[in-house]
């Protein structure tokens, strides 16, 4: 089906459309053996809201925007190499369905479809199209994925301290490493994540002191016996690699320990309220 429609008039004819209704914002999407796959509205979970965005499925890449005029005007295009994403499915609850997570290294957030059938359609298309970039680039699977970010409104006091509460004056910040809803004290520190953006990000007091931890472990290898060289000292000397136990430091007076991970509130049938009510 995609050998069939890359050169054709059709193809051609439909992502024209798509350049068209994002106009002079979006970038080109045209390109040799390209094909337009499929289109629909699903509801993607952000920060302050759940809000229906257009996606557009490519044989090599996921194109979403904000609507505008449906099948008229978009903005905010974001292109997503499929080579890149994963896909994790979750639960279904009374007040969420037909929803799955779309994970990839400089971005993952949550996005569900009108109906299970729906659902299973993009996941399905999604799945094989991805299946068949990795098999043409020769790539595996990525591993490493951005923390998706909590919602605002989960919940209404500082996910690090646990003290704080949130209120007009008192903003939400979220870490980029974690992805946990946090106020300004406990997010002081700035941190350069590579993969998410060429200048240091705002992270939480936890994860700067893990970040920094292992940033220094990994320029200071451990010392060797007299005379032997520095990589030699260094390849047994077992830098953590984030599966050991945290240290106390770590632990202390930082209330983590009242908190499920990010990946349990995602995957558990019940709201982010009752973990701490």
């Amino acid at each position: 089906m995609v050998d069939y429609l890359a050169n054709t008039e059709i193809n051609s004819q439909r992502i024209a459309a798509v350049e068209s209704c994002f106009g002079a914002s979006g970038q080109p999407l045209a390109l040799p053996g390209r094909v337009l796959l499929g289109e629909g509205v699903l509801t993607k979970e952000c920060r302050k809201k759940a809000k229906p965005r257009i996606f557009f499925l490519f044989n090599d890449i996921l194109v979403y925007g904000s609507i505008v005029l449906h099948k008229r005007k978009y903005r905010s295009q974001h292109i997503i190499p499929l080579e890149e994403v994963t896909l994790e499915p979750l639960p279904e609850t009374a007040q969420a369905k037909n929803r799955w997570m779309i994970r990839t290294a400089k971005k993952s957030f949550v996005v569900s479809a009108a109906s299970s059938t729906e659902r299973q359609e993009w996941v399905s298309h999604i799945e094989e199209c991805v299946r068949r970039q990795l098999l043409a680039t020769g790539r595996q699977p990525s591993t490493e994925h951005a923390a998706p970010w909590i919602p605002d409104k989960a919940t209404d006091i500082c996910m690090r301290c646990t003290q704080t509460r949130f209120s007009a004056l008192t903003r939400r910040h979220h870490c980029r490493k974690c992805g946990f809803v946090v106020c300004a004290e406990c997010s002081r520190e700035r941190f350069l994540l590579p993969r998410l953006s060429p200048k240091p990000l705002r992270v939480c007091s936890l994860c700067y002191r893990q970040l920094a931890a292992r940033k220094r472990e990994e320029d200071e290898p451990c010392a060797g016996a007299p005379g032997q060289p520095a990589h030699a000292a260094g390849a047994g000397c077992g830098a953590s690699s984030g599966d050991e136990e945290d240290s106390d430091e770590d632990k202390e007076g930082s209330g983590d320990g009242d908190w499920p991970s990010r990946v349990e509130f995602y995957a558990s049938g019940a709201s982010w309220s009752a973990f701490h009510s």
